[in-house]
């Protein structure tokens, strides 16, 4: 998996692409848990569940499913009722800030793969060019290896998006 970081970066530089008009704190806040949220999963190692279950790490939390249900959370449950925006595009974009997670986890070199598809089946995915290192979860993090990880994660998910919102935010300069 990448960095909870990444994961993050992405969403944001995805959702700065996206909506031209500022944003207050809280939608970038939500846009962030909701690129994080599937790896909440990494609780069920505790749970002695095991990894390949759809119930463990990239299991149900990181299928299409439970992207869904959490924008729909996010909008409707965790946004205030106060703005007048309608909720169906807000709850479209937090699913897919959630669905950036298993993309970006099918671009790692490790793991068993992503249960895109659960619960309807167990298969587990990845997309078939998968240059980002897989992240070391724990303390293995704070090694070679997970500064090695970090600079994969810069090489082929952070220069992509800062250049793409760059190039989007010249664009609508040159276009105003």
């Amino acid at each position: 998996m990448p960095t909870i970081f990444t994961h993050a970066l992405v969403a944001a530089g995805l959702g700065r692409i996206r909506y031209a008009r500022r944003q207050p704190a809280r939608f970038w806040w939500l846009t962030a848990l909701c690129a994080i949220l599937p790896d909440f999963d990494v609780v069920t190692f505790r749970l002695g569940i095991p990894y390949a279950s759809m119930w463990g790490h990239r299991g149900f939390t990181h299928s299409l499913v439970f992207a869904a249900l959490a924008g729909l959370l996010m909008a409707y449950v965790f946004w205030p009722r106060t703005d007048a925006r309608p909720r169906a595009p807000l709850a479209l974009w937090f699913v897919l800030a959630t669905a950036t997670h298993p993309v970006l986890d099918m671009l790692t070199n490790g793991g068993l793969g992503v249960a895109l598809l659960a619960p309807f089946s167990a298969e587990r995915f990845f997309l078939p060019w998968r240059p980002v290192r897989v992240s070391p979860v724990g303390g293995g993090f704070f090694s070679a290896r997970g500064v090695a990880t970090l600079l994969s994660e810069f090489r082929w998910l952070w220069l992509p998006t800062l250049l793409a919102v760059g190039g989007a935010l010249l664009a609508r300069r040159r276009a105003a």
